[in-house]
């Protein structure tokens, strides 16, 4: 079993930073690959980005791309996602998610478990 608790969502301006923070418990963070997915208000929950259990190989969505930077603390069992030049359309509960196996994916069946999400508000 792993439990994920997010923090760091708020309110911010377009143009603003964030760093998003995923705290793991439960069997060893260090064995999964994880994931940041996000989702909008009324659509789909998304892939924003993932990253392997020794922090190599991180991935993107195109959209946050050159902006958005995921790493990870395994001594610590954190995930992060450094935000940058937030934009009004980044505006979604962001989820942090831990995959089935030791690389970060693109999908979201990959991910057993997954965090309550925390809401991050871009005010254009």
């Amino acid at each position: 079993q792993v439990r994920l608790v997010e923090s760091g969502g708020g309110l911010v301006q377009a143009g603003d930073s964030l760093r998003l923070s995923c705290e793991g418990s439960g069997r060893s963070f260090s064995d999964n690959g994880m994931g940041w997915f996000r989702q909008p208000s009324g659509k789909e929950r998304e892939f924003v980005a993932s990253i392997g259990r020794t922090g190599v190989d991180p991935k993107y969505v195109d959209s946050v791309k050159g902006r958005f930077a995921i790493s990870r603390d395994n001594a610590r069992n954190t995930l992060y996602l450094q935000m940058n030049s937030l934009k009004y359309e980044d505006t979604a509960v962001y989820y942090c998610a831990a995959s089935d196996y030791p690389s970060g994916t693109f999908f979201r069946n990959d991910y057993h478990y997954w965090g309550l999400g925390t809401m991050v508000t871009v005010a254009s």
